[in-house]
């Protein structure tokens, strides 16, 4: 900023709008505290307010529309005060920074400059039509992310607006008070960049929108593209800049977007608490959030036993020894893969000509209808009707004949058996509805009523119906019809439930020595090891069980032949740590959600599971999925994670990491300790975190390679007297600030001030599979960096420059 004067008049404009907050804040409490108390009373008072009377079809008609009326009132009154609330809320946000930018922009064809301050949420003058704050999703708002000082333009509906920006101001404004302002000729200025990457690391991400880079940017506001993918260094800020879209599209298409419109598939349920503090922050309501096995549990959780990522990945890291382990890999890539899935197209296109599995319905020991009379009904329908149709048309038959056999199994024996032995509140239920068939279908209601309702007994009853009407028979078929009614309604829920398909069979089909169908998979795209693949499989469909690598196929499968299931309201899926899916689940995705936009954030150099697929590549399948022309591919090459040192050590280990460019905050190097076994390692690492500790550093994770390596660590730990530490697995409901033991491949897309890596000796990170991993762990660390050997020293980490590090072998204390 030039001078004193322009600092005083800034002061002066800060106390203004602070004042005008004030104000309206307290205009709107009593409007919100009143409507709220008008809501409840009316709740309280709903029936005293309604006439409720039904004698006659006009006093029902009245008695109808009154509760509609008072329905409609207390509606309105609970709308008006949720508008009223947020609006408060809003405001109260910007109470301790009302702005954090500003930007002067001369229209093109104007003579004057419009100073244009811009925070998280608009606030408008009392007049309501000059706004003293821009919220930072507006069209005008982008000025400040996508300019410098000179020629510039932004895009409106009604088209683009060009002009001058003649000054960029950034302010540091911390609980109403100003800290400090600066002019800016770059995107964001790198001090307050500084400032907001030099604090310490949360239990949750926080929303930072004065920081947001030009190239994030481009990701926020990207509304065109049906697929977006944006290809990020560790700590580029991807998942921050996807929250933030999805904050700026419910804003931009607030009267036809809601927030339960928007699904975001999250890498683990401990990272949906991590996020989920971020659209609130910003006065909107969360989004969706899930994780994918939890879709695969819901659909197939009750019928098989499931494998999830985090058991597979365990696997692919303890068990390379296994003489299975080679299949079983070679399996997970296979299963993932387009060929597998088009195997898959094959095989349902051929089982609607013929090899369709059935499983026949059976009552009480004998079969009604045998799975070759459906097979025979199957086929028999025209070959040019859909695969799916033709399944319902059975369905609908399947449901006609359960319906004529419920009518004959009414004759039984067992039925009349059964009407013997009711208690006395079946036949009295009986007795009631038999009554209702007279009153119904005789014309006689008036009259019955006239004997049967002055007396509830049920002996009363029938002495005195009986001396009008002979009900006997009429009363043994319907408690028959009860009985055998209440028998058959399993069997039409599983036929409702198409249970008379064995997807099981015919999945397990693909996989049978010597089968036709196997033909279709052990193609030329096969693995080598596709017999060992298919015993492995089978024997766990055979326990009931499925490979995480086969829930997806299952499933596939099965909607090719029952129908695609899909949501209709979706209209935007984010895919963190996009990565990590497999082609087969992308497709999916797209199949389940036919009218969403997808956005997938992601980095190839995490890419740790088997079915990892390449995001942004030229040869990426992801091109395929929505077509080039809609798929616009985003690269976020800067990493604002870690200190420039750490960063330098983390990139060196990737082929390609010298694309990564580290922001320039300065810190120490990471540091190697060797000690000399693991019982010195777990004192060194206590001692190490009692120093982290004393620096006040809040949140410090020991990165272990495996869930059985971090319980390790942890009693380890304890038994050094760091009690404290706390482990944290799949079925953690959250991330807590403090000291914690985790997996490497837990805590992907989350950030700690230090990172301590358990072991990285050349026995725990040897192979190059294991590289994308070990380069994962480190890249969570944002201040302090420190590894651990017993023995010697991986080789990702033996072939850096030892320029990069520096190495230890005595305890240490706080580190300059």
């Amino acid at each position: 900023m030039s001078n004193a004067t322009d600092w005083g008049r800034e002061r002066e404009r800060l106390t203004l709008v602070e004042a005008k907050l004030a104000a309206k804040i307290a205009e709107l409490d009593p409007q919100v505290d009143g409507l709220h108390e008008q809501a409840a009373d009316i709740r309280k008072r709903f029936w005293e307010e309604v006439t409720v009377n039904t004698s006659t079809s006009e006093d029902y008609e009245e008695t109808f529309f009154s509760i509609r009326q008072q329905e409609a009132v207390l509606a309105e009154r609970e709308r008006s005060q949720r508008l009223l609330l947020r609006q408060r809320n809003n405001l109260r946000r910007l109470q301790a920074s009302p702005y954090f930018g500003r930007v002067d922009f001369r229209e093109a064809g104007e003579s004057g400059e419009e100073p244009v301050y811009i925070g998280v949420s608009s606030f408008a003058d009392e007049d309501a039509m000059s706004f003293l704050v821009y919220d930072w999703r507006t069209p005008v708002a982008s000025l400040y992310y996508d300019h410098v000082p000179g020629p510039a333009s932004y895009d409106t509906p009604g088209g683009t607006v060009g002009g001058t920006m003649t000054l960029k101001r950034q302010y540091r404004i911390q609980d109403g008070e100003l800290r400090s302002v600066f002019d800016a000729s770059v995107t964001i200025g790198d001090e307050l960049l500084q400032q907001v990457l030099g604090h310490g690391a949360d239990n949750r991400m926080k929303s930072i929108v004065a920081t947001i880079q030009r190239e994030q940017n481009a990701v926020i506001r990207d509304d065109r593209s049906r697929m977006l993918i944006v290809q990020g260094a560790a700590g580029s800020g991807k998942t921050s800049a996807a929250l933030q879209r999805a904050a700026y599209l419910l804003y931009k298409y607030r009267d036809r977007l809601k927030a339960d419109q928007i699904v975001l598939f999250s890498p683990n349920p401990l990272f949906n608490g991590y996020v989920s503090t971020v659209l609130p922050e910003l006065g909107e309501e969360n989004m969706q959030q899930t994780t994918f096995q939890d879709y695969l549990d819901y659909w197939l959780g009750k019928s098989f036993r499931l494998e999830d990522p985090f058991d597979q990945i365990e696997y692919a890291l303890t068990q390379t020894e296994a003489p299975d382990y080679g299949a079983r890999m070679a399996g997970m890539a296979y299963k993932a893969s387009e060929a597998y899935r088009l195997a898959l197209d094959a095989y349902a296109a051929r089982l609607g000509e013929e090899g369709l599995r059935f499983a026949g319905i059976r009552f009480m020991g004998r079969e009604l209808i045998s799975a070759e009379d459906m097979a025979a009904r199957f086929y028999g329908f025209d070959r040019s009707i859909r695969l799916p149709n033709r399944v319902a048309l059975l369905q609908e038959w399947l449901l006609r004949e359960l319906a004529a056999l419920e009518r004959k199994e009414r004759k039984a024996q067992w039925a009349q058996e059964k009407a013997q032995y009711l208690d006395r509140g079946q036949y009295a239920e009986s007795y009631d509805e038999l009554l209702q068939e007279y009153r119904r279908d005789e014309g006689i209601f008036m009259f019955a009523e006239q004997y049967v309702e002055a007396d509830d007994a049920i002996h009363n009853r029938r002495e005195r119906v009986e001396d009008v009407f002979d009900l006997a028979d009429r009363e043994e078929a319907l408690l028959r019809k009860t009985i055998v009614k209440e028998r058959f309604k399993p069997l039409r829920r599983s036929v409702k439930r198409l249970k008379f398909l064995d997807f099981a069979g015919m999945y397990g089909r693909l996989f049978e020595s010597g089968s036709a169908y196997a033909e279709l998979t052990n193609g030329t795209d096969a693995p080598a090891e596709w017999a060992e693949i298919c015993r492995q499989t089978a024997e766990k469909l055979n326990r009931r069980e499925l490979f995480y690598e086969d829930a997806t196929p299952y499933l596939y499968l099965k909607e090719l032949i029952e129908g695609v299931r899909t949501n209709t309201q979706v209209r935007h899926v984010f895919v963190d740590e996009g990565q990590d899916y497999s082609v087969f689940q992308y497709a999916y995705l797209r199949k389940l959600f036919p009218h969403a936009r997808m956005t997938v954030l992601g980095d190839f150099g995490q890419a740790i599971f088997a079915q990892a697929t390449e995001l942004g590549g030229a040869e990426s399948p992801l091109l395929r999925l929505y077509g080039e022309a809609d798929t616009n591919v985003i690269r976020l090459a800067r990493s604002y994670r870690s200190t420039r040192e750490i960063a330098a050590f983390t990139r060196a280990m990737l082929a390609g990491g010298e694309e990564i460019v580290p922001f320039d905050r300065p810190g120490p190097k990471p540091l190697l300790v060797r000690t000399e076994s693991g019982d010195a390692r777990a004192k060194r690492i206590a001692a190490d975190l009692a120093a982290l500790t004393a620096e006040g550093f809040g949140s410090v994770a020991v990165v272990t390679k495996t869930a059985a390596e971090a319980e390790a660590a942890r009693r380890a730990l304890a038994a050094c007297g760091r009690e404290d530490a706390r482990l944290i697995d799949k079925a953690s409901p959250s991330y807590e600030k403090g000291i914690m033991v985790i997996p490497a491949y837990l805590a992907k897309g989350v950030e700690f001030d230090a990172v301590l890596i358990h072991d990285a000796g050349e026995e725990a990170y040897a192979q190059e599979s294991e590289r994308k991993l070990f380069y994962t762990a480190c890249t969570r660390a944002m201040h302090r960096l420190t590894l651990y050997a017993a023995g010697a020293w991986s080789p990702f980490v033996r072939a850096l420059d030892p320029a990069l590090y520096e190495t230890a072998a005595e305890p240490i204390g706080p580190r300059e």
